[in-house]
């Protein structure tokens, strides 16, 4: 399997985390300029942002949890060239549900669909890493 199609749904997923943590910026910056937030209010991380704003943040924060374990397994799984086409359909599986998680939390935030998403997403990534641990410990290619 090529290097640059194991690496896509990786990017794609470094893409979400840039593209939410600049509409983060977005909406603060403008809390900021329009006065609905101070910098006093905010100054020691207190969550006195808009609501819009908050919710890029608390998506974008969402993209340190899972995806970091997504990240290691991708490393790990091209580092012992265990990476191949049963991982790369995983890995976009499991990006898709975290694009879709990130668009319900910054649009309707629906907190049913958003954790359903998530859920999902969790699953893929434990069934990758059981995969890999199981083609490791058990010295399968």
């Amino acid at each position: 399997m090529s290097i640059r199609f194991i690496l896509l749904p990786l990017f794609a997923e470094v893409l979400l985390t840039f593209g939410l943590m600049f509409g983060m910026m977005y909406y603060r910056t403008s809390a900021l300029r329009r006065g609905e937030t101070r910098f006093a209010d905010i100054s020691l991380r207190e969550p006195n942002w808009p609501v819009r704003a908050n919710q890029f943040a608390y998506s974008y924060s969402n993209q340190f949890e899972l995806p970091v374990l997504f990240y290691v397994l991708t490393i790990l799984s091209i580092l012992t060239r265990h990476a191949d086409l049963v991982f790369v359909v995983l890995a976009w599986i499991f990006v898709t549900f975290r694009a879709m998680q990130a668009f319900v939390h910054v649009t309707s935030n629906n907190v049913r669909m958003r954790g359903t998403y998530y859920g999902l997403g969790a699953l893929v990534l434990v069934v990758m890493w059981l995969i890999f641990i199981l083609r490791i410990v058990l010295g399968l290619p």
